[in-house]
This record gives structure tokens, C-alpha cells and sequence, in this order.
């Protein structure tokens, strides 16, 4: 056999008697460091931020008008603060044990954000669907967030505690079930696995099918055309426009509207050239201002209205990217970052390394000095809402979301590595879900503050919005 040279950026090849990735090994000797058991220890930090604190500090930035829908989406449960407070669990998770292996995280990994989207055929995937706070950290994290919010999820749910417990206990089970999976499998067919409908055999989530088959038939009617048809009116030219629906959708003031429109023309830049003639074929009609989410309430995002030749309608949406408020946490937990260069630029790469499929039209631009993400608008999207689950269906959503998140981290970190740490037992998923159940009754507690800070008039909450 010819001796070949290494070239970077490939595994350097095997010496005389070494075994292959030898990560396995490595991850049962952090084990001696971080105890598996050691996952179940949290208590708030002594300089921890009182919940309004933390609100008002991720207020900073937003438009001020929007705030209080921010403030009222946060005050409807438990479960929806955790929804929006990603940094406050940021600064909680910092000082937790992590085993240093890092994987890009979605960075806000509650059960909420996963669900269903078309692909560039029309055909529904499940995944992972929310990237905002995406970045390279500790894998324990996004753990953690699902386990944390599959227990609050089932308490509005009005599960029973042994009901939620286990909720959290089997998505942390079937993560590590996964990531063994994973490591089993030839390199190429572990990174292509799909989350099909296969994932739900896989996940014994049998009893959540007719749910996924409800939400998909609902899905696939979640279209630009249709938002479009309900969104737009004639504007007496040919064209269409948008119609005010405030506070939800408004119409822009001239110059704002063509900023963003100009700022298109950076987007292109960032697809893959072969998808340029593509865009090429649908003219900027309008542009309005769209809420959206219950973290990004305040940020800037923007709906695009686009027509081909037929007057059929594609929908953008063009939406603020800020830093990812668990930047700071992970450089205090020993994950420097590189410069993103571009927010927007972070969260689409970010996505499309944890998913196997993406949207295909998933870019980033810049807008009067603001950076942006560009994507699809109902691109068939769909969602389970895990607080309406019932009991049987919880424990099935939970072990989905950790198979799912299991796939999503083995892209960026070797599954051995972490097979390796998490091991056979259900070491692991007890302390986790030990956690899961602390972090939970906190954030009631931190609910609470917030309801008294409304009630007491000090937050502004706008409900129903």
C-alpha cells in the first residue's frame, strides 16, 4: 500500500495495532471527571436575576411597543416562560457539570421546538425547528431544556408528577438509546438518518401517531399561497398587497419597505448558485411587518410577498438575528466561540448543521445595519402542542424529541463520544429527569414573580395577542 500524506481536515490514518475512533473509551473515562449522577445537582446561584430582571434585561433592544405581547405570551404558564426565557437558563446551566464535549446546540431545545416542515418536494419532515440561539456548546444543555420543559409541558398538560418525571426520564433515554444507534452505524448512514416515519417505530412512540397524522394533514395545508390568499387583498394595479392585521401584521412606511426589499439582493448571494433562476422567476410585491414567536416578540421580522408569472405567491420572511443570549454562558463554560461574522449568517449554518434536510431557500442579509436570517413562510410547518398531550402521548412526544436531538447533535459531535459517557444504564436519564423536576418547580416560581410584577403594574402584559 503506498504511504499516502495526511491532508487536514480528514481523520489522520491508522498506525500499526490502533483501533478505530477510539471515542467510545474516551467517553467512558469522562465519566471519572463528571459522574453521570452529578447531572441530577442544581440550586439557583446566589447572584441568580429575579425573573423581571431577567425579562426587562432581554427586553433591551426590542421595539418598545411589542414588549408587553412579549411580557403577556410569557404570563399565559410555567411553561411559556420557559419558552422565553432561554438566557435565564443559560446563566443557570453555566456553573452545571458538563462533560466539555461540545456540539452545536440549537441553544433553545424546549419541547415546543420541534415539528413538522416540507422539504423542497412537498414531502413533511420532522425535526428541530427553531435556531435563534444555535451555537457550538455543551450537549448537556439542550438536554436539559427538553427534559425541563417536557415536565412543564405535562403539568399544564395536567399530568401527574410520575407522568412528567418520566416524560423527561424516556427523552433522555431515548437520546442516549440514539446516540448508540448512531454510533453502531456506518459514518455516511448515521449522518443521512431521516426523521421519518420510521423515527416513530424507533422511539416506541406508537401512541403519538394519530396526533402526527393530525398535525400533518393540517400541515401540508400550511402554505405561502394560502397565507398569501388570507393576508393579501388586490392592490388595483394587478398586484397584491398586504392588509393591516395589527398588531400581528402592518403595513410599512415606504422607505422601510424598500430597504428591506433592497436587501434581497444580498440574500441572493448567500443560496447556492444553481437556486438563483429560481427567485429570479418571482417579482418583490410587498413587504410587511409580521410578529412572531414568543422569544422573538419584539424583534424585527418581516413577511415578503413574492408573485411569478401566474400570480402564484411565495412568502420570505426576513427576520432579525441577534447574538445568541447563551454566548456568554458558554465562553464561562470553557466554549469559546469564533466571530459569527454575521448573526444571520450563524443561525442558517447552525440550522443546516443539525438538520439533515433544510429549507432550501434559507439565507441571511443585512438591513439598514441589522443583520438578518431569510427563510421560507409556511413552508408547510406544523406543530405538536406537548401541553395539550395526553399522558401516554407526553411519554411517546418526549422519547421522539430526544431521538431527534440525538440526530441533531451527532452531526457536529461523534456519537461515540457521547455514546461512550451516557453508557447502557439509566444512570443518566435518572439524574436528568432529577434535574428536570428542580428546574421545573424554579421556573413556576419565576412565573409566579412575573404575575405578580403584571398584576403590580411594573410589566406591561398584553395577553391574548
Amino acid at each position: 500500500m503506498p504511504r499516502l500524506p495526511y491532508v487536514p481536515g480528514f481523520a489522520r490514518p491508522l498506525g500499526p495495532g490502533e483501533a478505530r475512533r477510539p471515542g467510545k473509551a474516551a467517553g467512558k473515562a469522562l465519566r471519572e471527571a463528571v459522574p453521570r449522577s452529578a447531572h441530577a445537582d442544581w440550586k439557583p446561584g446566589a447572584g441568580r436575576p429575579g425573573a423581571v430582571e431577567s425579562v426587562e434585561s432581554a427586553n433591551a433592544g426590542r421595539l418598545p411597543e411589542l414588549t408587553p405581547i412579549r411580557v403577556g405570551r410569557m404570563a399565559a404558564s410555567p411553561f411559556a416562560f420557559l419558552r422565553g426565557s432561554a438566557g435565564l437558563m443559560g446563566y443557570d446551566l453555566a456553573d452545571s457539570p458538563v462533560t466539555g464535549v461540545g456540539a452545536q446546540l440549537c441553544g433553545d431545545a424546549h419541547a415546543a421546538n420541534f415539528g413538522l416542515y416540507g422539504d423542497a418536494r412537498g414531502e413533511l419532515i420532522i425535526d428541530l425547528n427553531d435556531f435563534d440561539e444555535t451555537l457550538h456548546g455543551p450537549w448537556e444543555w439542550d438536554v436539559k431544556r427538553l427534559a425541563a420543559s417536557l415536565v412543564l409541558a405535562g403539568r399544564e398538560a395536567g399530568a401527574d408528577e410520575l407522568v412528567c418525571r418520566a416524560a423527561a426520564r424516556d427523552a433522555v433515554g431515548a437520546y442516549r438509546h440514539t446516540m448508540r444507534l448512531l454510533a453502531r452505524m456506518p459514518v455516511t448512514t448515521a449522518w443521512n438518518a431521516i426523521a421519518d416515519e420510521e423515527l416513530v417505530s424507533h422511539a416506541d412512540a406508537h401512541q403519538l401517531v394519530g396526533t402526527l397524522e393530525r398535525v400533518g394533514e393540517k400541515a401540508r395545508r400550511n402554505t405561502s399561497a394560502r397565507f398569501a390568499a388570507r393576508a393579501t387583498e388586490k392592490d388595483g394595479t394587478g398586484g397584491r398587497q398586504f392588509v393591516d392585521a395589527p398588531p400581528v401584521l402592518r403595513r410599512l412606511p415606504e422607505r422601510e419597505a424598500a430597504a428591506v426589499a433592497a436587501a434581497l439582493g444580498a440574500y441572493l448571494a448567500t443560496l447556492p448558485e444553481e437556486l438563483r433562476p429560481l427567485l429570479a422567476r418571482y417579482a418583490i410585491q410587498d413587504v410587511a411587518f409580521r410578529v412572531v414567536g414568543t422569544g422573538s416578540v419584539g424583534l424585527r421580522s418581516y413577511v415578503v410577498l413574492l408573485l411569478d408569472h401566474r400570480g402564484e405567491a411565495l412568502v420570505l420572511q426576513v427576520k432579525e438575528a441577534r447574538p445568541s443570549v447563551l454566548l456568554p454562558y458558554a465562553e464561562k463554560a470553557g466554549f469559546a466561540a469564533p466571530a459569527p461574522g454575521h448573526e444571520g449568517r450563524r443561525v442558517v449554518l447552525g440550522q443546516k448543521s443539525m438538520q439533515v434536510v433544510s429549507d432550501v431557500l434559507l439565507g441571511w442579509t443585512t438591513v439598514e445595519g441589522r443583520p438578518y436570517q431569510v427563510r421560507q413562510f409556511r413552508n408547510r410547518k406544523g406543530s405538536v402542542d406537548p401541553a395539550a398531550l395526553a399522558p401516554d402521548e407526553l411519554d411517546d412526544y418526549g422519547r421522539m424529541t430526544g431521538a431527534l436531538l440525538a440526530r441533531a447533535h451527532a452531526h457536529s459531535a461523534d456519537p461515540l463520544l457521547i455514546a461512550g459517557y451516557c453508557g447502557k444504564g439509566e444512570e443518566l436519564d435518572e439524574a436528568v429527569a432529577a434535574f428536570a423536576v428542580a428546574y421545573a418547580d424554579r421556573t413556576e416560581a419565576d412565573h409566579a414573580e412575573l404575575l405578580a410584577a403584571v398584576r403590580s403594574g411594573r410589566l406591561a402584559a398584553e395577553t391574548g395577542v
